[in-house]
């Protein structure tokens, strides 16, 4: 679902995507938030490449954010998605890079767009920020935007995606070294 979503516009998909983002974070908040909270809940879509973007057509990570946020608002706790993240020039493809290649290529990749920022301020309200994303690779992403919301005092409170992608190991690594019989 998520690569019809995101390569081949299967645009259809981003409701029930979000929905399943949405049951991410709401579990995501159930374990960190004891207790009801006053605070809104401010879902962070991980940005795309702006290259990516154009050329797909459409943000499928924002789009899949936006509807976890309408599934998520209810009366008591407003839900909105906010595009607080943007990527640095030269930021590569993660696709086909490894764990190691990953987190050089995205050490400093993300920071805070100031008036998105601002605007946020100026609500004046207390937020749960939530980073969402559609697939967990490695983590370094999810560690990269938790990065850059912590340097402008944005804290977030987890990290979110709707699937994950299983972890490969060597046959080596998994045997610890060892070639006893």
């Amino acid at each position: 679902m998520i690569l019809g979503h995101k390569e081949h516009r299967l645009l259809a998909l981003a409701r029930p995507l979000g929905e399943l983002l949405a049951l991410a974070v709401a579990k995501a908040l159930d374990d960190l938030v004891p207790g009801p909270s006053t605070a809104d809940l401010l879902l962070v879509p991980v940005p795309s490449r702006p290259g990516s973007v154009r050329q797909r057509g459409h943000d499928p990570t924002g789009n899949l954010v936006r509807a976890a946020a309408f599934a998520l608002t209810g009366p008591d706790r407003p839900a909105t998605c906010s595009e607080l993240l943007r990527t640095r020039p030269g930021l590569a493809d993660q696709a086909g890079l490894d764990a190691g290649a990953r987190a050089l290529n995205l050490a400093g990749a993300f920071r805070v767009h100031t008036p998105a920022l601002r605007r946020l301020a100026r609500r004046g309200r207390p937020v749960h920020v939530v980073v969402c994303d559609d697939v967990l690779t490695t983590g370094a992403t999810a560690a990269e935007a938790q990065r850059a919301l912590r340097a402008v005092g944005l804290p977030p409170f987890a990290a979110v995606a709707v699937a994950a992608t299983q972890r490969r190991t060597s046959p080596r690594a998994v045997g610890g070294g060892s070639n006893c019989g």
